[in-house]
């Protein structure tokens, strides 16, 4: 298992130097994390394969992203469901074969709230989408990259999923759950292939306004975070494998 903790490692790497393209596959590409990836690898000249819920985000992102419009792939499908990542996994070999790297990207977060103050409609949201969803890609596309014994999947986790905050419980939880199926699965799969736990750091995003309010505007926009992200995940390899890393 690597030990890195940190982008400190990447710097002045360049991921499309000595590197064919690749395709990545991000989950919840509709808005922000998701989207600045997106449109960073997009940049770098890799392929990208995005879901999200809301076509009107998918359409905008579309338009933004560059290269021929038939490079990219963006499809409207729902984590939480299993049907639609079947579905979703259907489409994705028919057009675009096995993807390289698969980023779990898609996530929610609770209103803050005292845990038993938290609506079991909300708390059940947050495990659905952090937790479930999470799980549905796994099943539906791990056996897609068994048959070639290469890729790499990223589970995006949290610095709430390796320690604990007030009124947030259920985010907590559900990224707590992330690290401890991430090294699970791990030692589940053959050599050649890696999943791995990644915490974001704090960037400003919805999520983070939810919990911070107006003081989510002192932290990074997710463009910039996209800039060390891209470079991170691009330079994975298999012997990542099990690791829980900060970009």
């Amino acid at each position: 298992m690597s030990r890195r903790s940190s982008t400190t490692s990447y710097k002045g790497m360049n991921a499309v130097n000595g590197a064919s393209s690749r395709s990545v596959l991000i989950t919840g590409v509709g808005r922000g994390l998701g989207r600045a990836l997106a449109l960073e690898l997009a940049k770098r000249g890799h392929t990208v394969i995005g879901c999200a819920r809301t076509q009107d985000r998918l359409n905008s992102l579309q338009s933004d992203l560059p290269d021929p419009s038939d490079k990219h792939l963006l499809l409207n499908a729902d984590v939480r469901s299993n049907s639609s990542i079947e579905e979703l996994a259907r489409i994705v070999m028919e057009k675009k074969g096995v993807p390289d790297i698969i980023v779990n990207n898609a996530g929610t977060i609770n209103k803050n709230n005292k845990i038993w103050e938290v609506p079991e409609e909300d708390f059940d949201t947050v495990i659905d989408t952090n937790v479930k969803g999470v799980a549905n890609m796994l099943r539906h596309f791990i056996p897609l990259m068994l048959t070639r014994n290469q890729g790499i999947i990223v589970n995006m986790s949290s610095g709430w999923g390796r320690s604990g905050a007030a009124l947030v419980a259920p985010y907590c939880a559900s990224k707590w759950a992330i690290e401890g199926l991430t090294r699970s699965v791990a030692k589940e799969l053959p050599d050649g292939m890696a999943v791995i736990a990644l915490n974001p750091g704090v960037i400003k995003t919805d999520m983070l306004e939810s919990c911070f309010g107006d003081s989510a505007g002192l932290y990074q926009e997710p463009e910039a975070w996209a800039l060390k992200a891209a470079t991170m995940i691009l330079n994975l390899t298999a012997a990542d494998n099990g690791a829980s890393l900060t970009v």
